[in-house]
């Protein structure tokens, strides 16, 4: 990576924290020797510079050093490249990232995606405002996935496994992690099959490896497993398009029957009876995950 091609990941990077700590900031812009962006919080405004040259890659804050403002965003710059140079390196070129959504709710499908970046996707990812799903409202979650569907629809491979299907897989697998690890090895296999790359990292689940299919059984595949997998891009990327399918299915199912919450709270507990006594015993398989214990006290 050139000193130039280090300064344009470090401010995208810098941008993304401060967006995601609710400061508004502007387009980026690549002067001669930097790139640049304004920060602003009400009345207050400060510019962000990464300048790259002979000597590396410098940031630099140009505003009032006496303002709330600049103090903010100094204490975020500062965590942000500490955070980069902990974990710059662990990061590939290129490589698919996967995780997963609904696994912990009672109703509603498990979703797993699969998501392939590298050196060029990287930065309109993260113009996009990608970041860990987690981090962002539905609203967010909807308008982003929506991007990257269209910016990138090679590059995503999802499994879905509907209540229906996920119930038959269950019993099968007898065991979550069991059914969490084809999952993910589908759809991560699916890519590889399509892209040059011998990197996938996964957002951890269990201690469980993941199996690539035995069709790429020549390639040297190397897997990281990591807590907090959505510190990457291509892993966050993955989790938005996870979850947003994930909600797709609640807006359509809602059509058919009725509201249904998400998670495991006293809130489903009391939907699964009012859906017993509107519909039917038998008809929960198709909302909801039987072998919660939540379920299984009324199935």
């Amino acid at each position: 990576m050139t000193i130039k091609e280090k300064a344009e990941k470090e401010i995208f990077s810098i941008r993304k924290t401060l967006i995601n700590i609710g400061l508004n900031c502007s387009d980026i812009e690549e002067r001669q020797y930097n790139y640049e962006f304004t920060v602003t919080s009400g009345n207050e405004k400060l510019k962000v510079q990464v300048y790259f040259g002979k000597k590396g890659v410098k940031t630099i804050l140009q505003g009032n050093k006496e303002s709330l403002l600049y103090k903010e965003v100094n204490i975020a710059v500062s965590e942000q490249q500490i955070m980069n140079f902990a974990e710059g390196s662990i990061e590939p070129e290129k490589y698919v990232g996967s995780d997963e959504s609904g696994k912990g709710d009672v109703f509603g499908p498990l979703v797993v995606t699969a998501f392939y970046t590298d050196k060029k996707t990287e930065p309109f990812l993260l113009q996009m405002g990608v970041t860990d799903s987690k981090s962002l409202s539905e609203k967010q979650i909807t308008e982003i996935a929506k991007k990257i569907r269209v910016n990138f629809p090679e590059q995503i491979e999802t499994v879905i496994l509907n209540p229906a299907k996920y119930n038959e897989l269950y019993s099968k697998f007898n065991n979550l992690n069991n059914l969490l690890t084809w999952a993910h090895s589908t759809a991560v296999s699916a890519l590889l099959k399509r892209f040059e790359c011998n990197e996938v990292i996964v957002d951890k689940f269990s201690n469980q490896q993941i199996k690539i299919s035995q069709t790429l059984s020549n390639k040297k595949i190397n897997v990281l497993q990591t807590t907090k997998g959505e510190r990457f891009l291509g892993v966050a990327a993955a989790s938005i398009i996870a979850r947003d399918t994930f909600n797709k299915w609640f807006q359509k199912t809602e059509q058919q029957y009725f509201f249904l919450p998400k998670g495991a709270s006293a809130e489903v507990e009391k939907t699964i009876v009012a859906f017993i006594n509107k519909f039917s015993k038998n008809e929960l398989h198709q909302v909801a995950k039987l072998h919660f214990k939540t379920v299984k006290k009324f199935y």
